[in-house]
């Protein structure tokens, strides 16, 4: 099984960004928690990181075929990204919606995630252990 790891923009800047919300954990501490529990259950992981829309949605078409599940922290694209969402639901591959903050308890404007209609599920609040907690989501999924 293979399972692609999309993150947005500012991702990059984890354990510098904001702290307070997003921790000290930079992303590829995250990737290395990650690597760690796929290994163990037998799972290939892939990761990618871009503040670009463009190639986000480049990466999500190309997904197709190549992997049984995408994780996506689409970040700020969650709340605006319709060409996000079109690409998710072009390609059929199930996606899974992940924050590492808790979304619903921040500003309004980020209650409202654009891929949510088109992602199998949602993952929020769990920090760092969101993308580990994806891990095993995708596995379920792919079990279907």
């Amino acid at each position: 099984m293979k399972i692609l790891y999309l993150n947005g923009p500012n991702l990059n800047l984890l354990g510098q960004r904001e702290p307070e919300i997003y921790g000290r954990t930079t992303l590829a501490d995250i990737e290395g928690k990650v690597r760690d529990r796929a290994a163990k259950l037998k799972v290939e992981v892939e990761f990618r990181q871009s503040n670009v829309e463009g190639e986000l949605v480049t990466w999500i078409q190309q997904a197709k075929g190549k992997f049984e599940v995408i994780v996506l922290n689409a970040a700020a694209y969650t709340h605006t990204s319709i060409a996000l969402k079109d690409a998710i639901s072009a390609i059929g591959v199930p996606t899974i919606e992940i924050h590492i903050s808790n979304v619903h308890a921040r500003e309004e404007f980020r209650h409202k995630s654009v891929i949510a209609s088109v992602c199998r599920g949602q993952i929020v609040g769990f920090g760092a252990n969101s993308y580990v907690l994806a891990l095993e989501a995708a596995i379920i999924v792919n079990e279907r």
